[in-house]
This record gives structure tokens, C-alpha cells and sequence, in this order.
């Protein structure tokens, strides 16, 4: 299903699911309370997407964040509950995309930027071999020097790699591409960035790991891998205003079950979904 939106066709493109403790996604908020939206496995996980967008003007072929990629041992497939969607579903050609932005490095986000160049061979190649790669450069500089905290999320098949590719890098809030803006935020990890299409009179705001699913919209809810939740919450807060005054479309890459919807307040006062948006 495509979606014509100002200059492009969008398209979104799930990678596939995968799982992460359901504690830190939800940080410090109760169990009791997001149990409610999001039901974990008995090992206290909850189900993700790897929803990412893919954006066509008949000159450019975009995607928005690559999923988690195939480069996984069987132990850490079990642990993550990888499963990814086979390539021949995607729709389109790893050759065919001409940019990919990413909102930053996290394996979930970046995984599939590379791939083994063989079955059995530790050689890595790139996956959009014809792709410049449009990224933050505050978060390419945190992926390759990470914190003890960040460094089990950036890999370095993930991030060394990318120095051999068609690497443009921002500082802070760019158009990339045509109506196509970064907006650097950096609660979640330094250097991420939230990514605005702009359609004519509307927009869309992908909001990548600032509001990673529909049930962290009420500011308090936040994950507890975010690096410092004050500056998410300020973030979060001024995104959501935006969302609201531009009766903007939030799109939601690890949701699993809703793409995208309009958000609005609840009456206790919450931002919340008003309106399930289909893409």
C-alpha cells in the first residue's frame, strides 16, 4: 500500500519484529500500568516493529532507518526474537535506493545498513550499495567513541563500515532532501534525529526513539535506555506541541500494532492518538 504525499509516494516498509524487556522500554512506569497496552513473553518482553519508510519521486528512492539487518548469531536471534521480513517482500531493490537516512545507530535502526558478503564469511559489504547514507554527525562521532552505556547498541559492523560509503553528515536541524528535514534530538542518544516530510498543507513526523510507540505519547513515558530523560522529556514535549498545532501525522517505528495517527489530549490531559492515520 503506497500513499502519495506532496512530491512523494511513501510506502512503509516493516523489516520485521523483534522483542526487548518490557521494563526498560517503558522505564519508570509501573507494569501494572503499560502491561495493560503492551502484554509481555514470560520472559518480560514486548513485541517491536521495525517499521521504517521508503519515499519515491521518480528521481529518488528513500528509506527512513534499515531495520536490524541479517548479521545475527542463533544465540542473540533467540535472545532479540529476531524476525525479519524476507527480502523478496520488501517491495523494491537493495541497488535501487539512491539515499537512506537514518536517525541514528542503534542496531535496530542501522542493522541492515551492512551485510556478510558471503554465507560464513566475516567480510562486510554495504546493503544499498548505490545509497549516500544522510546522518547526524554528533551521533557518528557518539557511535564510534560510545559511552559504556550506548556501547552495546552501536556495533561496530554497524558504524565502521560507513566511513567507506557516501556519507553526508548534518549539524542539527536540515532539509537533506527536498522537503525531506533532520531535526537533531538528543535525550535518546546524542545526535539522534526526528525526521519531518513535508506534504503541501500537511506533515509527517517520524519520531523514530524520542516516542518509539504509541503508548510512550504521554510525556512521562519514556524508556529507560534513554541516556538522560530530562532532555527527552523537553524534546518530546516541544515534537508533541508541534504534532498538535500542525495536526501533523506521527508516525511510530516500533509500534506494533499502529503505523502512524494524529494525537490529540485526553481528558486528563495526555497527548494520546485521536486519529489512526493509514499510510
Amino acid at each position: 500500500m503506497s500513499t502519495k504525499f506532496g512530491r512523494y509516494t511513501l510506502s512503509i516498509i516493516n523489516f520485521g519484529f523483534f522483542r526487548l524487556d518490557g521494563g526498560s522500554m517503558f522505564g519508570s512506569v509501573p507494569k501494572n500500568l503499560w502491561e495493560k497496552a503492551l502484554q509481555p513473553d514470560a520472559e518480560n518482553c514486548i513485541r517491536l516493529a521495525c517499521r521504517c519508510l521508503l519515499l519515491e519521486d521518480g528521481a529518488s528512492k528513500v528509506l527512513i532507518d534499515v531495520g536490524m539487518g541479517e548479521k545475527w548469531n542463533e544465540k542473540a536471534r533467540r535472545i532479540y526474537g529476531i524476525q525479519n521480513t524476507p527480502e523478496t517482500e520488501w517491495g523494491f531493490t537493495k541497488e535501487s535506493i539512491t539515499d537512506v537516512i537514518l536517525t541514528h545507530l542503534h542496531f535496530d535502526h542501522a542493522g541492515g545498513i551492512t551485510t556478510f558478503e558471503k554465507a560464513g564469511s566475516p567480510e562486510l559489504k554495504p546493503s544499498f550499495p548505490n545509497a549516500t547514507i544522510h546522518l547526524q554527525r554528533a551521533n557518528w562521532e557518539h557511535a564510534n567513541a560510545p559511552t559504556l552505556k550506548d556501547r552495546a547498541s552501536y556495533l561496530p559492523e554497524n558504524v565502521t563500515p560507513l566511513a567507506n560509503l557516501k556519507l553526508q553528515l548534518y549539524d542539527g536541524s536540515t532539509e537533506m532532501l527536498p522537503d525531506i528535514w533532520g531535526h537533531r534530538v538528543d535525550g535518546h542518544t546524542r545526535g539522534q534525529q526526528w525526521i519531518e516530510i513535508r506534504g503541501g498543507s500537511d506533515t509527517l513526523m517520524f519520531a523514530t526513539d524520542l516516542i518509539p510507540t504509541s503508548h510512550h505519547l504521554p510525556l512521562p513515558y519514556h524508556m529507560g535506555f534513554d541516556v538522560c530523560a530530562e532532555t527527552l522529556l523537553k524534546e518530546k514535549e516541544a515534537f508533541l506541541a508541534q504534532a498538535l498545532t500542525k495536526k501533523a501525522i506521527v508516525f511510530f517505528e516500533h509500534d506494533p500494532d499502529l503505523a502512524a495517527a494524529r494525537v490529540g489530549l485526553n481528558d486528563r490531559g495526555h497527548y494520546s492518538v485521536s486519529e489512526e492515520v493509514l499510510l
